[in-house]
Order: structure tokens, then C-alpha cells, then sequence
């Protein structure tokens, strides 16, 4: 098995299957603790609320195999709520993240003047700090699709691949060994967001 996306309940998960298949990859959807634990990399998608998902996970008990995978070097990519899944709060919410990486979760809080609405939604630039292996071929200026309220403050400033200007600079990408979150969505993203399917694919292998 090469890529697992971890089913939690979460939407949108068909979508990211498919572009990995056009690639070619071996990509399932699943829960099942054995299949995740044989898979080659995985993905933790998410649409929804920090709250319900992260019970979710924990409901299916798959907190204890997520953590397993990142510890043995599995390439492991946070897509959106998956990427703040991995920090250890959320304004969104009561419950606790993962915490696999030390931050929390914000949201966007603009003035009226500011003239900036919530979410934000549709096309945005990334602006590259650290060339990821996942950011392989994608150019500062490259646009990707966001739908988001809440963005991550990482503590360690160095896991920060891209930020993106929204009347702040947020974190868009961070990657950190073998682990790599997005906060835009890949599957929506054309060209620039099949690239980074096929790099995360590639890493897999």
C-alpha cells in the first residue's frame, strides 16, 4: 500500500484520492488501524470544525497510529483542518490537538475598515521561505485555493515553508522532516496544487 488518507468523517476525501490516481499512485481511503499502519505515507485531510474532527479521530482511535507513523519517518502531509490538527490549540474550540508540533490555532480577526471578509475563500499567492521537497517546482507568486477562518502560529518559526498576505501574512506551508500540512487545498488548486499531489506522491515511494 502506498498512501493512506485517513478517513475521520471528514468531507472531500474522494477528490484527493483522485489526484493521486492521476499520477498513477496507489491511494485509499481508509481507517482501518492495520491498513494505516502499512501504508507508505499518509494524508489527514479535513473540512469542518477543529472540535468534531479531532473527536472524531480520537473516536476511531486513530490519534495513537498517526503519532506511530510520524515517529518511524513516514511522509505525512496535513491538508487544511489536518494542518492545524497537528498544533496543540485552537481558538475554534475546547479539545486539544495533536500536538505534534507546538502552536495554536487563530483566527482571522480583521477591522471593518480592513474591508476583508471571513472566511477566506478562493485563489491567493504563495510567498516561499524554505523550499520544501513538497514545494518542488512551485515558484513564489504561484497561486493556490484556500477556504478557511482560522490560520496556525507555529513556535518554531523555521518549520514555516510559505505564508500568504490576507491582511496579515499567515502561515500557508510548513514542513518539518517528514512532516508537511497545507492550509490551502491541493485537489482545488489546478496546476500549481496537482504538482504538490505529485511531489507528496514521489515522497512516498
Amino acid at each position: 500500500m502506498s498512501i493512506v488518507i485517513i478517513d475521520y468523517g471528514a468531507g472531500n476525501l474522494r477528490s484527493v484520492q483522485k489526484a493521486f490516481q492521476k499520477f498513477g499512485f496507489s491511494a485509499e481511503i481508509s481507517r482501518d488501524k492495520s491498513t494505516i499502519r502499512a501504508a507508505k505515507g499518509l494524508v489527514l485531510p479535513g473540512v469542518g470544525s477543529f472540535d468534531a474532527a479531532i473527536r472524531e479521530l480520537r473516536q476511531h482511535g486513530l490519534e495513537a497510529v498517526i503519532e506511530e507513523a510520524i515517529a518511524l519517518n513516514k511522509p505525512f502531509l496535513g491538508i487544511c483542518l489536518g494542518l492545524q490538527h497537528l498544533f496543540e490549540t485552537s481558538e475554534e474550540g475546547k479539545e486539544r490537538g495533536l500536538g505534534i508540533l507546538k502552536g495554536c490555532i487563530k483566527k482571522f480577526n480583521f477591522d471593518k475598515a480592513e474591508k476583508l471578509s471571513v472566511p477566506h475563500m478562493g485563489w491567493n499567492r504563495l510567498l516561499l521561505k524554505h523550499q520544501s521537497p513538497l514545494l518542488a517546482g512551485i515558484s513564489s507568486g504561484d497561486m493556490v485555493y484556500f477556504a478557511h477562518s482560522y490560520y496556525v502560529e507555529p513556535e518554531d518559526g523555521a518549520i514555516i515553508a510559505s505564508t500568504t498576505d490576507y491582511g496579515i501574512d499567515f502561515v500557508s506551508a510548513i514542513w518539518k522532516n517528514n512532516l508537511y500540512g497545507i492550509q490551502f487545498h491541493p485537489e482545488k488548486s489546478g496546476p500549481v496544487g496537482l504538482k504538490i499531489v505529485e511531489n507528496f506522491g514521489r515522497l512516498c515511494k
